[in-house]
C-alpha cells in the first residue's frame, strides 16, 4: 500500500470552491479500482491548509489516477485557488 499526503494552502476567498471541486474529485477516486482510501480533510486550527489522505494498492495505481479525466480537471480547477504550491510526500504502510 501507498499513501500520499497532499498538503494544500488556500486562499481564503476560494475555500468554498476548492472543497465543491476537491469532494468530486474524491467521489470519482474513490471508484478507481487501485485506490482504497481518498479523503478530503480540513486543518482545524488554519481552515484554509487542506490534506488529500489517498490510499494506493501499489505504484500503478499511483500513476493511473495521476492520468484519469477528474484528477485533471481537478488540478486545473484548483491551480489558482492555491495560496502557495502545493507539496505531497508518499509513504509505505509497514
Amino acid at each position: 500500500m501507498i499513501i500520499t499526503l497532499a498538503f494544500l494552502d488556500i486562499k481564503p476567498e476560494c475555500v468554498d470552491a476548492f472543497i465543491t471541486a476537491s469532494t468530486a474529485n474524491a467521489q470519482a477516486s474513490r471508484q478507481e479500482p487501485g485506490v482504497t482510501r481518498f479523503d478530503l480533510v480540513r486543518q482545524l486550527d488554519v481552515p484554509t491548509n487542506f490534506t488529500l489522505v489517498e490510499e494506493y494498492r501499489d505504484i500503478d495505481a499511483v500513476e493511473a489516477h495521476r492520468t484519469t479525466e477528474h484528477y485533471l480537471a481537478w488540478k486545473a480547477t484548483v491551480a489558482d485557488m492555491q495560496a502557495t504550491p502545493r507539496h505531497s510526500h508518499r509513504y509505505q504502510i509497514l
